[in-house]
């Protein structure tokens, strides 16, 4: 059975401030070593998927140096990763849906000629075996199966996410946006597995329907034609639909214990890898509950921080539930709290910045401050 693997970008509901100034959501460095696209690519690939088309919804050049370097657990004589973006040029973003760029490229999605699709997302951080997915979505016999989560905290998290109405047999009877009224949801994440033909039918039929659709519409308008099924997640997840978010699952993933749910030896993920030196402690570093990537150069005081390869930490300075993104340095006798730091920025003439959990500070790519 041959499967083919398809990552769609984010929507764009998805609004990482800064970051996504200088690359997609998916391309932009995580956990310190990583990008965030790595995780659902090895997803993918652990599960034995490896013809994998990943859709880039804009500035793709990070997303292609990192993805075309690195070494993904599959033969690439049988496999591939092939990146595609949407090929017209549009007046308003809302005009660049994912359905647009399937139609788009409907060549390369045509000419793969699978029996299964597993379409998923590249804004998500989860850990999923799809086989098993697969497998409990052929016992099923519904159309479509989606992969979801239960949350009790949908009042201050998942945003404008999809949410799922579940009836006792497990049949999807509603799909609609999370707007925060109430606690318990059934989070959608965005994750199906289908039919190649229903798929193909399904992009058809939303192109047909409405410029601005996106795949989850026109699913939602299937839902008394098709049986849309679902399939339960366990274990950890989450959205990096916005700057709080990707600062909060930085930090909980700082945790050894956080990380470990996510990745281990039995399910590890790839990346670019670097023949980077180890760190260096200095005698007056103190580091406590935090990742510090290889390279890096710690003088001061770490706190409960996710801090990325060759960053610089002065002497006297404070770090405290703070995200370095790789390159970053701060010098000497500097306090910063609650912030994310962009690659390249260097903060040593600020000596004190501060934002909050629900609102973290941003610095920008290159910045001097």
């Amino acid at each position: 059975m041959k499967i083919l693997g398809i990552l769609n970008f984010e929507p764009n509901s998805v609004r990482v401030t800064g970051i996504e100034d200088y690359r997609p959501v998916s391309s932009a460095s995580f956990l310190g070593r990583y990008r965030v696209l790595d995780f659902m690519i090895s997803n993918l690939t652990n599960s034995g998927i490896s013809d994998i088309e990943l859709y880039i919804k804009d500035r793709p050049r990070s997303a292609v140096e990192h993805v075309s370097g690195t070494k993904y657990n599959f033969n690439s004589k049988k496999g591939r990763i092939l990146m595609l973006t949407g090929e017209k040029t549009y007046t308003n973003p809302i005009y660049n849906t994912d359905l647009a760029a399937f139609e788009a490229n409907h060549h390369f999605i045509s000419s793969a000629s699978a029996d299964l699709v597993v379409l998923a997302p590249t804004h998500f951080i989860f850990t999923q075996d799809f086989q098993e997915m697969i497998k409990a979505h052929q016992e099923s016999g519904n159309d479509v199966t989606v992969l979801y989560h239960s949350v009790n905290n949908a009042d201050k998290r998942f945003a404008l996410c999809n949410v799922l109405k579940i009836d006792e047999n497990g049949r999807v009877t509603d799909l609609s946006l999370n707007t925060g009224k109430y606690k318990h949801r059934n989070v959608s994440l965005e994750t199906y597995v289908m039919s190649y033909k229903l798929f193909l039918q399904l992009i058809e039929r939303g192109s047909r329907t409405s410029s601005l659709y996106w795949f989850h519409d026109v699913l939602s308008d299937s839902l008394e034609d098709l049986k849309v099924g679902t399939y339960s997640h366990k274990g950890y997840v989450a959205c990096l639909n916005n700057l709080p978010a990707f600062h909060e699952a930085n930090l909980q993933l700082a945790k050894e214990e956080n990380m470990a749910k996510v990745i281990s030896p039995d399910w590890p993920i790839f990346t670019l890898t670097h023949d980077t030196c180890p760190t260096i402690y200095e005698e007056t570093a103190q580091v406590t509950d935090s990742s510090v990537g290889n390279g890096c150069r710690i003088a001061g005081t770490v706190i409960e921080s996710m801090i990325g390869r060759d960053c610089r930490v002065g002497k006297g300075s404070v770090i405290k539930n703070c995200v370095l993104l790789p390159g970053s340095s701060v010098g000497e006798g500097v306090y910063i709290e609650n912030a994310v730091i962009d690659r390249y920025a260097n903060i040593s003439m600020q000596k004190d910045l501060r934002g909050t959990a629900e609102d973290p500070l941003y610095v920008r790519k290159s910045d001097h401050i």
